[in-house]
């Protein structure tokens, strides 16, 4: 008996290690997402012609927007090794004739690290996953190239159709 209590006690030691070693290989957390809006900035009046003088594309480090969608909720973690997962919740587009339907589409993530150009965008299958009837959508996958260190993390949800964005990550900050 002594020797199952001993065996039991070394292999949740051994257990717990090795999740606190998972943990701590953990490169960054994104708690909550945010849905794109395509035009970020419109300036009044219109043109003669009825177009707009200056409109700015709600691009975010040289990727597109799609959209308008919206996202309920995200989830997302990044190992230093580039293992990646991705939970998100009620991907679905938010005007339009389509509004509240998820439009057939597959997603894949992003993860964007630097501030400036160069931008290397670090990516999981480009095929992507497809989103459920309600939006939601698992992406348990490898990023490519790893990303060793990120000073200025970006994570971007994307069309697995035309690489456009759908919704970032919120970077979560430790407590």
């Amino acid at each position: 008996m002594e020797m199952k209590r001993q065996a039991a006690a070394v292999l949740m030691a051994l257990g717990m290690s090795a999740s606190l070693g998972a943990e701590s290989n953990v490169l960054l957390k994104f708690d909550g997402g945010i849905g794109v809006q395509p035009v970020a900035n419109v300036v009044q009046p219109p043109n003669a012609d009825g177009t707009f003088a200056n409109v700015s594309r709600n691009i975010v480090r040289k990727v597109i927007p799609a959209g308008p969608w919206r996202i309920e909720d995200l989830k997302a973690t990044v190992w230093a090794d580039g293992r990646i997962r991705v939970r998100g919740r009620g991907l679905l587009l938010a005007a339009g004739n389509r509004i509240g339907q998820n439009a057939g589409q597959s997603v894949f993530a992003t993860l964007i690290c630097e501030a400036t150009e160069p931008f290397t965008e670090r990516s999981t299958t480009l095929s992507g996953v497809p989103l459920d009837a309600n939006g939601d959508f698992q992406i348990d996958d490898v990023l490519s190239p790893a990303p060793f260190d990120c000073a200025s993390p970006v994570l971007l949800i994307r069309a697995a159709s035309n690489a456009q964005w759908f919704a970032a990550g919120i970077l979560r900050s430790e407590d």
